[in-house]
Protein backbone atom coordinates (compact mmCIF):
# COMPACT_ATOMS: atom_id res chain seq x y z
CA UNK A 1 0.00 0.00 0.00
CA UNK A 2 0.75 3.80 -0.61
CA UNK A 3 -0.88 6.76 1.58
CA UNK A 4 -2.29 7.04 -1.83
CA UNK A 5 -4.18 3.65 -1.87
CA UNK A 6 -7.37 3.17 -1.09
CA UNK A 7 -8.25 1.23 2.37
CA UNK A 8 -9.84 -2.00 2.18
CA UNK A 9 -12.75 -0.96 4.62
CA UNK A 10 -16.39 0.52 4.10
CA UNK A 11 -18.95 2.19 5.79
CA UNK A 12 -22.53 1.63 5.19
CA UNK A 13 -25.41 3.29 6.83
CA UNK A 14 -27.62 1.36 9.38
CA UNK A 15 -29.78 4.05 10.76
CA UNK A 16 -30.03 6.55 13.47
CA UNK A 17 -29.45 5.42 17.40
CA UNK A 18 -30.29 8.85 19.28
CA UNK A 19 -32.69 11.87 18.63
CA UNK A 20 -33.48 14.58 21.28
CA UNK A 21 -36.03 13.48 23.80
CA UNK A 22 -38.99 16.46 23.36
CA UNK A 23 -38.86 18.32 26.55
CA UNK A 24 -35.42 17.46 27.75
CA UNK A 25 -33.53 20.61 28.36
CA UNK A 26 -30.20 19.12 28.32
CA UNK A 27 -30.31 18.49 24.64
CA UNK A 28 -32.40 21.45 23.30
CA UNK A 29 -29.90 21.73 20.90
CA UNK A 30 -28.71 18.33 19.87
CA UNK A 31 -26.93 14.73 21.01
CA UNK A 32 -23.90 14.13 19.11
CA UNK A 33 -20.22 12.73 18.66
CA UNK A 34 -20.93 10.17 21.23
CA UNK A 35 -18.01 8.34 22.96
CA UNK A 36 -18.49 4.20 23.73
CA UNK A 37 -17.77 1.74 26.14
CA UNK A 38 -18.43 -1.86 27.77
CA UNK A 39 -19.58 -1.30 30.84
CA UNK A 40 -18.75 -4.29 34.11
CA UNK A 41 -22.02 -5.64 33.16
CA UNK A 42 -20.86 -6.41 29.69
CA UNK A 43 -23.92 -3.49 28.12
CA UNK A 44 -22.36 -1.45 25.12
CA UNK A 45 -23.05 2.04 26.25
CA UNK A 46 -23.08 5.66 24.25
CA UNK A 47 -21.78 8.52 26.31
CA UNK A 48 -23.09 11.25 24.09
CA UNK A 49 -22.44 14.77 23.76
CA UNK A 50 -25.54 16.66 25.11
CA UNK A 51 -26.35 20.22 24.15
CA UNK A 52 -28.51 22.52 25.84
CA UNK A 53 -29.67 26.30 25.22
CA UNK A 54 -26.74 28.15 24.89
CA UNK A 55 -24.51 25.93 23.18
CA UNK A 56 -23.67 24.29 27.19
CA UNK A 57 -22.42 21.08 26.31
CA UNK A 58 -22.51 18.16 29.08
CA UNK A 59 -21.45 13.77 28.44
CA UNK A 60 -24.21 11.59 28.90
CA UNK A 61 -24.34 7.64 29.30
CA UNK A 62 -27.32 6.12 27.38
CA UNK A 63 -27.36 1.96 26.96
CA UNK A 64 -27.31 0.81 23.43
CA UNK A 65 -29.99 -1.38 22.11
CA UNK A 66 -29.11 -4.33 20.27
CA UNK A 67 -31.67 -6.19 18.29
CA UNK A 68 -30.66 -9.20 15.97
CA UNK A 69 -26.42 -8.05 16.37
CA UNK A 70 -27.71 -4.37 15.21
CA UNK A 71 -27.71 -1.11 17.25
CA UNK A 72 -31.29 0.38 17.00
CA UNK A 73 -31.99 2.70 20.22
CA UNK A 74 -30.83 3.39 23.30
CA UNK A 75 -32.13 4.24 26.85
CA UNK A 76 -30.62 7.20 28.27
CA UNK A 77 -29.28 6.58 32.12
CA UNK A 78 -28.53 10.50 32.85
CA UNK A 79 -25.83 12.51 33.00
CA UNK A 80 -22.06 11.58 34.00
CA UNK A 81 -19.98 14.84 33.08
CA UNK A 82 -20.78 18.54 32.97
CA UNK A 83 -18.85 21.37 33.68
CA UNK A 84 -18.89 22.20 36.90
CA UNK A 85 -15.32 23.04 37.01
CA UNK A 86 -13.93 26.79 36.78
CA UNK A 87 -11.52 25.98 34.03
CA UNK A 88 -14.30 24.48 32.04
CA UNK A 89 -16.91 27.82 32.32
CA UNK A 90 -16.09 31.24 30.99
CA UNK A 91 -18.12 34.21 31.77
CA UNK A 92 -20.65 33.24 29.03
CA UNK A 93 -19.91 29.76 27.67
CA UNK A 94 -19.40 26.24 29.50
CA UNK A 95 -19.18 22.74 27.80
CA UNK A 96 -17.42 19.56 28.55
CA UNK A 97 -17.59 18.47 24.39
CA UNK A 98 -17.17 15.85 21.89
CA UNK A 99 -16.10 12.75 24.55
CA UNK A 100 -13.80 10.16 22.85
CA UNK A 101 -13.37 6.78 25.41
CA UNK A 102 -10.70 3.98 25.13
CA UNK A 103 -10.91 1.03 27.05
CA UNK A 104 -6.95 0.63 27.75
CA UNK A 105 -6.06 -2.74 29.43
CA UNK A 106 -2.78 -1.94 30.51
CA UNK A 107 -4.33 0.53 33.23
CA UNK A 108 -7.76 -1.71 33.34
CA UNK A 109 -9.51 1.88 32.57
CA UNK A 110 -11.62 3.30 30.41
CA UNK A 111 -9.76 6.90 29.35
CA UNK A 112 -12.08 9.76 28.03
CA UNK A 113 -10.70 12.79 26.40
CA UNK A 114 -12.88 15.81 26.19
CA UNK A 115 -12.86 19.52 25.01
CA UNK A 116 -13.34 21.60 28.44
CA UNK A 117 -15.05 24.86 27.21
CA UNK A 118 -13.64 27.39 29.34
CA UNK A 119 -12.63 31.12 29.66
CA UNK A 120 -10.14 31.10 27.11
CA UNK A 121 -12.11 28.47 24.62
CA UNK A 122 -11.42 24.85 24.05
CA UNK A 123 -9.02 23.14 25.83
CA UNK A 124 -8.25 19.14 25.74
CA UNK A 125 -9.18 17.37 29.40
CA UNK A 126 -8.57 14.00 30.64
CA UNK A 127 -10.43 11.79 32.93
CA UNK A 128 -10.28 7.93 33.48
CA UNK A 129 -13.18 5.36 34.63
CA UNK A 130 -13.63 1.82 35.72
CA UNK A 131 -17.35 1.71 35.00
CA UNK A 132 -18.01 4.58 32.34
CA UNK A 133 -20.25 6.13 35.33
CA UNK A 134 -17.81 8.02 37.86
CA UNK A 135 -15.45 9.66 36.24
CA UNK A 136 -12.01 11.10 38.18
CA UNK A 137 -10.53 14.23 36.09
CA UNK A 138 -6.87 14.48 35.53
CA UNK A 139 -7.41 18.34 34.42
CA UNK A 140 -6.14 20.13 31.09
CA UNK A 141 -3.55 18.68 28.64
CA UNK A 142 -0.03 19.90 29.26
CA UNK A 143 1.87 19.91 26.31
CA UNK A 144 6.07 19.39 27.71
CA UNK A 145 7.97 21.75 25.75
CA UNK A 146 10.04 20.69 22.58
CA UNK A 147 12.64 22.98 21.38
CA UNK A 148 12.78 20.90 17.58
CA UNK A 149 9.24 22.62 17.32
CA UNK A 150 10.08 26.04 18.42
CA UNK A 151 6.98 26.62 20.28
CA UNK A 152 4.71 25.96 22.91
CA UNK A 153 1.68 23.92 22.14
CA UNK A 154 -0.02 24.53 24.90
CA UNK A 155 -1.02 28.41 23.34
CA UNK A 156 -3.34 26.36 21.50
CA UNK A 157 -6.26 25.17 21.61
CA UNK A 158 -7.02 21.43 20.64
CA UNK A 159 -9.53 19.43 20.15
CA UNK A 160 -10.23 15.25 18.46
CA UNK A 161 -8.17 13.93 20.81
CA UNK A 162 -7.65 10.37 21.58
CA UNK A 163 -6.24 7.89 22.89
CA UNK A 164 -5.01 4.32 21.37
CA UNK A 165 -6.29 1.11 22.87
CA UNK A 166 -2.66 -0.64 23.63
CA UNK A 167 1.01 0.92 24.09
CA UNK A 168 3.45 1.37 20.89
CA UNK A 169 7.28 2.45 20.90
CA UNK A 170 8.02 6.09 21.32
CA UNK A 171 10.20 7.93 19.63
CA UNK A 172 12.39 7.40 22.00
CA UNK A 173 12.16 3.73 22.19
CA UNK A 174 10.51 4.04 25.78
CA UNK A 175 6.85 1.86 25.39
CA UNK A 176 4.51 4.45 25.59
CA UNK A 177 0.89 5.32 25.06
CA UNK A 178 -0.06 7.01 22.50
CA UNK A 179 -2.79 10.06 21.86
CA UNK A 180 -3.76 11.86 17.91
CA UNK A 181 -5.09 15.10 18.32
CA UNK A 182 -5.52 18.69 16.29
CA UNK A 183 -4.07 21.77 17.46
CA UNK A 184 -5.68 24.90 16.36
CA UNK A 185 -2.74 26.87 15.34
CA UNK A 186 -4.48 30.66 15.09
CA UNK A 187 -4.07 32.76 18.11
CA UNK A 188 -5.99 35.50 17.09
CA UNK A 189 -8.99 33.06 18.24
CA UNK A 190 -7.45 33.83 21.86
CA UNK A 191 -5.47 36.84 21.68
CA UNK A 192 -6.88 39.13 18.30
CA UNK A 193 -4.05 40.00 16.03
CA UNK A 194 -1.90 37.20 16.85
CA UNK A 195 -3.00 35.24 13.61
CA UNK A 196 -1.47 31.86 12.83
CA UNK A 197 1.41 30.37 14.61
CA UNK A 198 2.70 27.21 13.11
CA UNK A 199 5.78 25.04 14.54
CA UNK A 200 9.10 25.23 13.27
CA UNK A 201 9.29 22.90 9.90
CA UNK A 202 5.66 23.25 8.98
CA UNK A 203 4.34 24.82 6.19
CA UNK A 204 0.82 23.95 5.93
CA UNK A 205 -1.19 26.01 8.60
CA UNK A 206 -4.40 24.19 7.88
CA UNK A 207 -5.91 21.88 11.27
CA UNK A 208 -4.02 18.62 10.92
CA UNK A 209 -3.55 15.03 12.85
CA UNK A 210 -0.78 14.73 15.46
CA UNK A 211 -0.05 12.20 17.88
CA UNK A 212 2.05 12.34 21.23
CA UNK A 213 3.12 9.94 23.74
CA UNK A 214 3.18 9.54 27.49
CA UNK A 215 5.75 7.11 29.10
CA UNK A 216 3.64 4.12 30.89
CA UNK A 217 6.63 4.22 33.28
CA UNK A 218 5.52 7.60 34.21
CA UNK A 219 1.82 6.94 34.48
CA UNK A 220 2.49 3.86 36.44
CA UNK A 221 4.44 6.72 38.64
CA UNK A 222 0.84 8.60 38.94
CA UNK A 223 -1.88 8.36 37.15
CA UNK A 224 -2.00 11.65 36.49
CA UNK A 225 0.58 11.67 34.16
CA UNK A 226 -2.01 10.67 31.67
CA UNK A 227 -2.39 14.37 30.59
CA UNK A 228 1.42 15.35 30.41
CA UNK A 229 2.16 14.76 26.70
CA UNK A 230 5.27 14.40 25.05
CA UNK A 231 7.71 13.74 22.28
CA UNK A 232 4.72 15.56 19.57
CA UNK A 233 5.03 14.70 15.80
CA UNK A 234 2.82 15.73 13.03
CA UNK A 235 0.77 12.53 11.46
CA UNK A 236 -1.25 13.49 8.64
CA UNK A 237 -3.11 16.80 6.97
CA UNK A 238 -5.65 17.83 4.31
CA UNK A 239 -4.73 15.93 1.14
CA UNK A 240 -7.94 15.25 -1.23
CA UNK A 241 -10.44 17.75 -1.96
CA UNK A 242 -12.80 16.28 0.95
CA UNK A 243 -10.83 17.48 3.41
CA UNK A 244 -9.70 20.61 2.13
CA UNK A 245 -10.42 22.76 4.95
CA UNK A 246 -8.75 20.69 7.69
CA UNK A 247 -8.65 17.03 9.07
CA UNK A 248 -9.37 16.12 12.63
CA UNK A 249 -9.47 12.49 14.33
CA UNK A 250 -12.24 10.15 15.56
CA UNK A 251 -12.81 6.95 17.11
CA UNK A 252 -9.71 5.27 19.27
CA UNK A 253 -7.82 3.85 16.87
CA UNK A 254 -8.93 -0.03 15.67
CA UNK A 255 -5.90 -2.84 14.95
CA UNK A 256 -5.96 -4.08 12.26
CA UNK A 257 -3.62 -6.71 9.99
CA UNK A 258 -2.18 -3.65 8.23
CA UNK A 259 -1.29 -1.44 10.84
CA UNK A 260 -4.28 1.01 12.86
CA UNK A 261 -7.17 2.23 11.35
CA UNK A 262 -7.96 5.47 12.39
CA UNK A 263 -11.33 6.67 10.78
CA UNK A 264 -11.07 10.87 10.78
CA UNK A 265 -13.36 13.92 9.65
CA UNK A 266 -12.59 15.87 6.70
CA UNK A 267 -13.80 19.30 5.99
CA UNK A 268 -14.73 21.36 3.06
CA UNK A 269 -16.66 24.86 2.82
CA UNK A 270 -16.29 28.40 4.83
CA UNK A 271 -15.09 28.44 8.92
CA UNK A 272 -16.86 31.59 10.08
CA UNK A 273 -15.62 31.54 13.68
CA UNK A 274 -13.87 28.69 15.22
CA UNK A 275 -16.35 28.08 17.82
CA UNK A 276 -18.99 29.16 16.65
CA UNK A 277 -21.64 26.54 15.57
CA UNK A 278 -20.59 26.22 11.40
CA UNK A 279 -23.33 26.88 8.39
CA UNK A 280 -20.95 27.09 5.77
CA UNK A 281 -19.23 23.20 5.90
CA UNK A 282 -19.49 20.12 5.27
CA UNK A 283 -18.03 17.13 7.39
CA UNK A 284 -17.11 13.90 5.59
CA UNK A 285 -15.71 10.64 7.47
CA UNK A 286 -12.68 9.20 5.47
CA UNK A 287 -9.92 7.00 7.22
CA UNK A 288 -6.06 6.64 7.53
CA UNK A 289 -3.91 3.24 7.91
CA UNK A 290 -0.81 3.73 10.42
CA UNK A 291 1.88 1.95 10.93
CA UNK A 292 1.84 -0.46 13.79
CA UNK A 293 5.26 0.46 15.03
CA UNK A 294 5.28 3.98 14.24
CA UNK A 295 1.88 5.12 14.37
CA UNK A 296 3.36 8.48 13.46
CA UNK A 297 3.99 7.29 9.81
CA UNK A 298 1.01 6.99 7.33
CA UNK A 299 1.03 3.99 5.01
CA UNK A 300 -2.59 4.82 3.73
CA UNK A 301 -4.98 7.01 3.31
CA UNK A 302 -8.70 7.46 1.78
CA UNK A 303 -8.71 9.74 -1.51
CA UNK A 304 -12.51 9.95 -1.62
CA UNK A 305 -14.96 9.84 1.39
CA UNK A 306 -16.36 6.49 2.94
CA UNK A 307 -19.63 8.22 4.31
CA UNK A 308 -20.65 11.75 3.74
CA UNK A 309 -23.61 13.83 4.23
CA UNK A 310 -26.48 12.34 1.91
CA UNK A 311 -29.90 11.97 4.36
CA UNK A 312 -32.24 14.37 5.27
CA UNK A 313 -30.74 13.39 8.84
CA UNK A 314 -26.91 14.48 7.94
CA UNK A 315 -27.99 17.39 5.96
CA UNK A 316 -30.33 19.27 8.16
CA UNK A 317 -29.83 20.32 11.79
CA UNK A 318 -27.95 23.02 14.37
CA UNK A 319 -24.65 22.53 11.95
CA UNK A 320 -25.75 21.36 8.67
CA UNK A 321 -24.17 18.50 6.08
CA UNK A 322 -22.28 16.46 9.00
CA UNK A 323 -21.01 13.18 9.36
CA UNK A 324 -18.72 13.02 12.27
CA UNK A 325 -17.30 9.75 13.59
CA UNK A 326 -16.25 9.17 17.51
CA UNK A 327 -17.00 6.01 18.43
CA UNK A 328 -16.62 2.00 17.14
CA UNK A 329 -17.75 -0.89 18.79
CA UNK A 330 -17.91 -4.25 17.95
CA UNK A 331 -21.26 -6.61 18.03
CA UNK A 332 -21.55 -10.28 17.14
CA UNK A 333 -17.98 -10.09 15.68
CA UNK A 334 -18.90 -6.95 13.63
CA UNK A 335 -17.71 -3.26 13.92
CA UNK A 336 -20.24 -0.49 14.44
CA UNK A 337 -18.93 3.37 14.33
CA UNK A 338 -20.92 6.14 15.88
CA UNK A 339 -21.45 9.43 14.47
CA UNK A 340 -22.82 12.71 14.84
CA UNK A 341 -24.96 13.76 12.45
CA UNK A 342 -25.49 17.47 11.19
CA UNK A 343 -25.00 17.86 15.31
CA UNK A 344 -28.29 16.90 16.23
CA UNK A 345 -28.77 13.47 15.91
CA UNK A 346 -26.37 10.52 16.64
CA UNK A 347 -26.05 7.53 13.79
CA UNK A 348 -24.85 4.19 12.96
CA UNK A 349 -23.18 2.67 10.31
CA UNK A 350 -21.33 -0.81 9.46
CA UNK A 351 -18.13 -0.91 9.08
CA UNK A 352 -16.67 -4.21 6.83
CA UNK A 353 -13.52 -5.32 5.01
CA UNK A 354 -13.93 -5.10 0.71
CA UNK A 355 -10.94 -7.26 -0.06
Amino acid sequence: MTPESPVPYRLTRVGVVMTPEPGNADEAEGVLNPASGRGPDGELYLLPRLVAEGNVSRVGLARVVVEDGVPVAVEREGVVLQPDRGWERGADNAGTEDPRTTWIAALGLHVMTYVAYGPLGPRTAVAVSEDLRDWRRLGPVLFRYQDDLDTDLNLFHNKDTVFFPETVTAPDGSEAFAVLHRPMWDLGETKPGQGVRVPAGIEDERQSIWISYVPVASVRENLANLALWEQHRFVAGPAFPFEAVKIGGGPPPLRIPEGWLVLHHGVTGVIDSAFSQQQKVNYAAGALILDADDPSRVIARTPEPLLAPETDDERSGIVPNVVFPTAIEEIDGRHFVFYGMADSKIGVALLERTD
